[in-house]
């Protein structure tokens, strides 16, 4: 008699066809799901530009004439890209100074002080506010660095010609679409991080003299030299390239800084022989400087720190200190330095007066200088103390800057009126014109004092107004985007409850027959409402991505609300759950919304992590400890595997130089591969190993693939001390050793597509996979951290298969609820449940650590270039980025292979998983969100906008991570007991 079973051979067939069909509208939905939540964080993630990064370039500003006579013909601009201020002005350990001439000039002829910078400190930015007096919106750039994607106005512009010489990324920015220069520069291949790059200033200091030797037989170049308003721009990038490839402490730095100083002196040397007029103002500074490990980009002092000095016609001589010279001591620079902060004794100085400037303020000196309107987006404030000229001329001067301030501000008020359908003015200046009609008296009543005060009051106002429109908008995006967001959640936490439980009355996830026609009227009076927005939004001509934020956040609440049957439902079963449900549900939800806020919190102090898995090492092994023997070895391996990664965030976040620690690195990659290999063959016959396992098949080509693999390791290791001691020795990088390391990080990553397919030995392959590439891109201990990371994931590993062999001996008592499930999902996966939480939230833990592990890659500044001079050393930016990328990503895919490796081990649906994942770090994405500042310091603000970048892109690349590792564990079998457990139910 043949047996129907516990469902019946007919029901069971039945399930099977609505299983593949509910498979296909599953893989469909998910399709669309991931689709939306790329769009959605892409689209929302452009939102902080509309809020925060808004460019201050405001297009038809009239220019203001000056109305005083020009100190000066002509003007010399030294720039030395990267250099500090505190190695310019500091003696030698000798007692010399490193500056000889430039300092003879602050002593005798000019004036000196600090210019700070404001992040981001990089050569751009901080070369835009210098010539063009703003800070440059930083989204121009991203666009690029060649080429000039916002045309601004500057000095040069106003010139009536521009002489410029140095690098092919700074000089074509500024020269190459203005018809009345001379410019040129030198080509990429002269940018060698593996050479002395001080040749490179003195290439522009060449090219300037060559160009005053031909004028004397050019009567054409004669004549143009002779001109007034002339500018010469030298950019000097020696002090640059030097720092990142060899850190500004070392002798090649150093020696480039008295370089700069003979390039100085002889550009001073030449111009006045050449003119004999003394009507010449120079100019010498640094758009940022360069931090002890050799980068920049943050808003550390070694960073924002740069030296001014100005000297010639129209510049006041050195003065002494005294305490009546400033009364503005509670003023704060945009690198939130304090005005009047005390001269180091080193320096030397302290008896010479300090004057202190925004580096924007650079460029309306240099336009008063030569008698020219100030750039007309200058936000720079005219710093006195440096100008020589008469009462009279000094107040005509000052209400130039502030006139141009001024007409930005009534530039940007007279859009945004002619624009909105309801404006709200800024207020304090609605008078604006009496005032200027009440300062243009006081001139006439030659009341100077009265004047120059009420002047820089207006010039005051004038900036907090450009500021007002700058952030007008930010109420109405910031409220859209937080509805966005918190729309994308709830549509996320339906999708997984609809999709990956066994909620009743939700199995196939399909709507009845008689919701459509409320699902038509809701998605209709969505269109409607999202039509009129947007009808608003055209009226009032707003940027196309403000129709998109509220498309957006109006679609998913549509969404929303067309589910509202089902939320009905899902409430309705909630309160009829016993107490203890509810209270395991509210703990999950405390627990989760704790680790998120963990999380926020370790972008700023990577320590926590250390406290994190010493608690989680101790606690993981005390649980196994009570569930399986000890003498299985597990429980202590876990707890010495987390004790160990959590030494990692102690250490300093900038990794110093240690070529012989990676190289033994490579020698306990290769043990822990040994071990992995033995256990992997040996350790399968005990139930606690037996689903990672595979010993049955002891086949001759995994064991040659295991020992290539190993051979790898340690030939990139002995590669790591070659090519490093070589280029030290020889400096450059040879090129055989270049093929070498870039054909081993090629091949390694391959090996492991051809691997056996158990948990274990696939793991352990991709593991000695990626070691070689990640030990070439190494100069220190994060080659252990490699290592360490390893270990820590297959303790995870361990622990998830302990549970999964644990909950096999209660599911007896289950059997008909599991087989329900598998019909849920099909045969592979099972449903949900609320403690499969702790995988996803493991996983965000993990992928955590990977990202700061061995730094805070949180800043620019953390990336560290000499990791990739093993495979170039000559300055390409985007191939380095990607090389530098490429390392971080290497600890991403360890632990993405490790999560999907639980997943098919716990037979949860991982693409489950992966939008749990996604919700959870939304909840920080939307904390970072909130956290962005527009206050406070720029460096503040900077790293606010940074994390919440950081987290929006997670989403996107742990997405992309997945379906490149997805190439590695697709094949991953489990050798489990569960299909016999099946076979019995």
């Amino acid at each position: 008699m043949r047996s129907e079973g516990i469902l019946g051979n007919e029901e069971i067939r039945g399930a099977k066809s609505t299983t593949s069909k509910r498979t296909k509208w599953l893989k469909r939905r998910e399709r669309w799901l991931v689709v939306l939540g790329v769009i959605l964080h892409a689209v929302y993630m452009l939102s902080i530009f509309d809020i925060y990064f808004k460019s201050p370039v405001v297009r038809g500003v009239d220019p203001v004439p000056p109305r005083f006579s020009a100190p000066a013909k002509r003007l010399v601009l030294l720039v030395a890209d990267g250099l500090r201020a505190d190695k310019f002005y500091e003696p030698d350990p000798e007692g010399n100074y490193r500056a000889p001439f430039l300092r003879s000039i602050i002593k005798n002829q000019g004036r000196w002080g600090v210019s700070h910078a404001r992040p981001p400190t990089e050569s751009r930015p901080g070369h835009v506010s210098i010539i063009a007096g703003f800070y440059e919106d930083p989204s121009a750039v991203l666009k690029g660095w060649k080429a000039n994607p916002v045309e601004f106005d500057s000095v040069f512009n106003k010139s009536r010609h521009t002489i410029s010489f140095g690098s092919p990324d700074i000089v074509p920015i500024f020269c190459g679409a203005l018809q009345h220069s001379t410019w040129d520069t030198y080509p990429h291949d002269f940018e060698d991080f593996a050479t002395d790059a001080s040749f490179l200033d003195l290439w522009s200091l060449d090219k300037f003299q060559s160009l005053l030797n031909q004028s004397n037989e050019d009567p054409k170049l004669k004549k143009l030299l002779q001109q007034d308003n002339l500018v010469v721009f030298l950019h000097l990038l020696g002090c640059d390239s030097n720092g990142h490839a060899h850190r500004p402490f070392s002798s090649i730095y150093l020696n480039n800084v008295k370089v700069v100083d003979h390039v100085a002196e002889s550009v001073y040397n030449l111009v006045q022989d050449y003119f004999k007029d003394n009507l010449t103002s120079y100019v010498f500074t640094a758009d940022h400087g360069m931090s002890d490990k050799g980068s920049h980009g943050d808003g550390h002092p070694t960073n924002t720190d740069t030296p001014l000095v100005v000297w010639g016609a129209g510049v006041k001589h050195p003065m002494p200190i005294s305490s009546s010279n400033h009364s503005d001591r509670g003023f704060r620079f945009v690198d939130d330095h304090v005005h009047d902060a005390p001269t180091p004794i080193e320096w030397g100085l302290h008896g010479i007066e300090r004057v202190d400037v925004n580096q924007a303020d650079i460029a309306p000196l240099m336009s008063t200088l030569l008698g020219l309107p100030c750039p007309v987006n200058s936000v720079g404030i005219l710093p006195r103390d440096y100008i020589n000229m008469t009462k009279a001329e000094e107040v005509e001067a000052v209400l130039s800057n502030t006139k141009e301030i001024l007409n930005q501000f009534l530039r940007k008020s007279h859009i945004k009126q002619s624009h909105l359908l309801y404006f709200k003015p800024f207020k304090p200046l609605s008078h604006y014109s009496s005032i200027l009609d009440k300062i243009e008296g006081l001139i006439l009543a030659r009341d100077y004092d009265a004047a120059m005060d009420l002047s820089e009051n207006l010039r005051s106002l004038a900036l907090q107004g450009l500021h007002y429109f700058q952030t007008y908008d930010w109420l109405m995006l910031m409220s859209v985007i937080t509805l966005g967001y918190v729309g994308w959640m709830i549509y996320l936490v339906l999708h997984v409850l609809q999709s990956y439980t066994s909620l009743p009355g939700t199995i196939f996830g399909m709507e009845r027959a008689d919701e459509r026609n409320s699902h038509g009227k809701i998605y209709l009076c969505g269109c409607i409402v999202t039509g009129m927005l947007c009808l608003l939004f055209l009226l009032e001509h707003s940027p196309p991505l403000y129709h998109a934020y509220m498309i957006m956040t109006s679609f998913l609440w549509v969404q929303i609300i067309s589910q509202y049957q089902f939320i009905k439902a899902l409430w309705k079963h909630l309160f009829q759950r016993r107490m203890n449900h509810i209270i395991k549900l509210i703990a999950t939800l405390a627990v989760s919304v704790f680790i998120a806020e963990f999380l926020v919190n370790s972008f700023t102090d990577r320590k926590l992590y250390t406290g994190c898995f010493l608690i989680a090492g101790a606690t993981a092994s005390i649980y196994l400890f009570k569930s399986i023997p000890w003498r299985s070895g597990i429980p202590i391996y876990v707890c010495s595997a987390c004790w160990f990664l959590s030494i990692f965030t102690l250490m300093p976040a900038e990794i110093p130089d240690n070529n012989l620690l990676v190289v033994s690195s490579g020698a306990v990659i290769i043990i822990i591969g040994i071990a992995a290999r033995w256990l992997a063959l040996h350790a399968g016959g005990s139930k606690y190993w037996q689903s990672i396992c595979n010993c049955e098949l002891k086949n001759p080509k995994y064991s040659t693939l295991f020992y290539l693999q190993a051979l790898l390791v340690a030939l990139s290791s002995l590669m790591v001390y070659l090519s490093t001691t070589h280029r030290t020795e020889n400096q450059e990088l040879h090129a055989f050793h270049q093929l070498i390391n870039w054909s081993v990080a090629g091949f390694s990553m391959a090996l492991p597509l051809f691997s056996e397919n158990s948990i274990l030995s696939r793991l352990t392959s991709i593991f000695l996979g990626f070691a070689p590439p990640f030990l070439l891109l190494s100069i220190g201990y994060e080659a252990v951290f490699y290592a360490a990371l390893g270990l820590v994931l297959m303790a995870w590993i361990l622990f998830e298969n302990t549970l999964f062999n644990l909950n096999i001996l209660n599911s007896s008592a289950n059997s008909f609820k599991n087989v329900t499930n598998h019909l849920n999902l099909g045969y592979d996966n099972r449903s949900l449940q609320l403690s499969d939480v702790r995988i996803p939230l493991a996983f965000m833990v993990l992928f955590n650590i990977a990202f700061f592990g061995t730094g805070n890659f949180a800043s620019i500044a953390s990336f560290e270039i000499s990791s990739v001079y093993r495979f170039i050393t000559v300055f390409s930016p985007f191939l380095m980025a990607a090389l530098l990328i490429f390392k971080l990503f290497i600890p991403f895919i360890l632990v993405i292979c490790a999560f999907s490796a639980i997943t098919k081990l716990n037979q949860v649906p991982r693409m489950g998983c992966y939008f749990l994942v996604i919700l959870f770090s939304d909840v920080m994405t939307i904390h970072f969100f909130f956290l962005v500042r527009n206050t406070g310091s720029w460096m503040e603000i900077g790293n606010s906008i940074s994390h919440f970048g950081i987290v929006s892109a997670q989403v996107v690349f742990v997405l992309l991570l997945f379906a490149l590792t997805n190439t590695y564990t697709k094949n991953i079998q489990c050798n489990s007991a569960v299909p016999a457990t099946r076979k019995a139910n």
